[in-house]
Parts: structure tokens; C-alpha cells; sequence
């Protein structure tokens, strides 16, 4: 049990130390970019605009648990998804069309028989869970 309890801290110093240097980092690249160019309160506001479609298709109920899913197993079927997260099939088919329209998944059909079809993350999607998963850990261990 100690030594799970050792290295579960050990782990999470090392992903805290690590968000650390990555937040800094952006932190430092964003301030050297905004400081090169004269950006006014409209322009600021129309960057943040631009970027609503992504936090709201992003903030919706199971899109993160799919792409997580997606992640980890790197390609499955519809009903292995399915079964995985216990989702209804239409809200499942209605995520993954919106998913694979805004880029993060792709969908490739096998021919038969039967016809099979695989989902997969692409490099946005892969990418969008690498960045999550330490913001959503910073979320949930920030107040302990």
C-alpha cells in the first residue's frame, strides 16, 4: 500500500512540475507575441470569439470521454465505444459526426463482410487530449 501511496505523489510531482514548465512556457510565448503586436480590446475579443465553437464542442457532455477512449485505444468500432462508455447509441453517433466534422476523429470503413467501421483520433484530437487531461487534473486537485 506504501509504496502505491509513493508512487502515486511521486507521479503527480512529476505531472505537477512538468504543467508547471508548460504553463510557463505558453505563459512566455503569448506575452512575447501580444508584446510584438499593438492588439486593441476588439481585436482581443474577436481572437476569444474565435475560439467559442472549440470550448463549447469541447465543454459538451461525453466529447472528452470519446476522444479520451479514442486515445487510449487508438481505433474502435461504434458499438466498442459504445459499450466502453455506456452511451446511448444516438447521442453516440450524434458526438462522433460532430467530432469528425470539426477535425478530431476520422472514421474509416473496413470492407466485409460485415463492414466495419473504426474510429481513430487525428493529430488535433490526440493533441486535444494531451492538453486536457493535465488541465482537467489541475481542476480536480486544486483545491487539495
Amino acid at each position: 500500500m506504501d509504496s502505491q501511496l509513493t508512487l502515486s505523489n511521486e507521479l503527480r510531482k512529476l505531472v505537477e512540475t512538468r504543467m508547471d514548465q508548460t504553463i510557463k512556457g505558453i505563459e512566455d510565448t503569448l506575452r512575447r507575441i501580444l508584446g510584438k503586436q499593438e492588439r486593441g480590446l476588439k481585436d482581443l475579443k474577436e481572437i476569444i470569439e474565435s475560439l467559442e465553437e472549440s470550448f463549447s464542442l469541447l465543454s459538451q457532455k461525453w466529447n472528452l470521454e470519446i476522444l479520451y477512449t479514442l486515445f487510449l485505444r487508438r481505433a474502435i468500432g461504434f458499438g466498442g465505444l459504445r459499450k466502453t462508455l455506456g452511451v446511448n447509441s444516438r447521442t453516440l453517433s450524434d458526438k462522433l459526426k460532430s467530432l469528425k466534422r470539426h477535425g478530431y476523429i476520422e472514421r474509416t470503413v473496413e470492407q466485409g463482410p460485415p463492414v466495419r467501421v473504426k474510429y481513430s483520433p487525428t493529430a488535433r484530437g490526440k493533441n486535444t487530449v494531451l492538453l486536457a487531461l493535465p488541465l482537467i487534473y489541475y481542476l480536480s486537485s486544486a483545491g487539495s
